[in-house]
């Protein structure tokens, strides 16, 4: 299908995206830039371009060309989503890619650090990794930033609503924190399917297992939003990392009568999930409680 909508977290404060936002006081486009590399049908010179990234001896300080090609089109549009549409038009996007929020939203976290009996006060989503502690909140400044409305209609018309893979507390939570996006989440039949990361990510999930992942999730948005609950069960291959972990279903999730496992793992890349073999159990965890339709709608966060 080609009805696809990503819902992209606009709380990164990092890199090139980090220093656009300071200087020029836009949204960040990095997360929107890949997002919508990802969904080009044009995988030849088009797409690598957007996704080229300057060496500091250009004099350009690693900034993509994608998120300078957004940014000016901010500018001559005068609308960071009028941008965001028109780059995707100029990808021969598959689908389209929404920012879940349009106002200047920063993510802050509180975070337990080892041998202290208080945690300390993180403000910024790259610098949640860098406190090198264990995360125990996550929240969004302001709390009551408005959804962008597109988001909601995608919402309620979606067949299928996909929350991950990706990281849990700079990425998917973003999202979801943003309180009229989540009230659409609840609020739609669709289907929908929380997708739990391959491995640990170093700085925000160390140890993590999947009931670890479910149980922050809902602490922060609430219980029963999801239908399955999907995690990898192959663990046999080695990760070229050390510091990486499998995020393994443990007792604790086989328990939840959501739980779906399967080998989700890509054998090149065994940090990273197979897109075919995730799209393929998405579809048919789909078709088995519904039956299959000839177009369906996708939301993914």
């Amino acid at each position: 299908t080609n009805h696809l909508t990503a819902v992209v977290t606009v709380a990164d404060d990092g890199g090139s995206s980090g220093r656009l936002r300071t200087s020029l006081g836009i949204l960040p486009p990095g997360d929107i830039r890949n997002c919508l590399a990802a969904l080009s049908s044009d995988e030849t010179l088009l797409t690598q371009l957007f996704q080229y990234r300057f060496s500091d001896a250009m004099g350009l300080g690693d900034h993509s060309f994608g998120n300078l090609f957004i940014t000016a089109l901010s500018d001559i549009t005068g609308s960071f989503e009028e941008a965001v549409a028109e780059s995707g038009r100029v990808l021969s996007v598959h689908g389209r890619v929404l920012p879940s929020t349009l106002h200047d939203v920063r993510l802050l976290a509180d975070v337990r650090l080892p041998n202290l009996p208080t945690a300390v006060h993180v403000r910024g989503e790259s610098h949640i990794p860098e406190a090198a502690g264990r995360v125990r909140r996550v929240w969004l400044d302001p709390y009551d930033a408005p959804v962008f409305p597109p988001v909601v209609q995608a919402m309620l018309n979606a067949d299928i609503i996909v929350v991950g893979p990706g990281s849990l507390y700079t990425s998917l939570l973003p999202n979801l924190l943003v309180r009229d996006l989540l009230g659409a989440i609840r609020a739609s039949k669709a289907f929908k399917v929380y997708v739990c990361n391959i491995v640990t990510q170093a700085g925000e999930t160390d140890s993590y297992t999947c009931s670890d992942h479910i149980r922050s999730l809902e602490e922060h948005v609430g219980e029963d939003l999801f239908d399955v609950v999907l995690c990898n069960d192959n663990y046999e291959l080695t990760l070229p990392d050390a510091a990486d972990e499998w995020v393994q279903a443990d007792e604790r999730s086989r328990s939840d009568a959501r739980l779906f496992t399967a080998d989700l793992v890509d054998y090149e890349h065994p940090w990273r999930h197979d897109p075919g073999k995730l799209a393929q159990v998405l579809m048919d965890l789909f078709y088995e409680r519904t039956g299959p339709l000839r177009e369906t709608t996708t939301v993914s966060l």
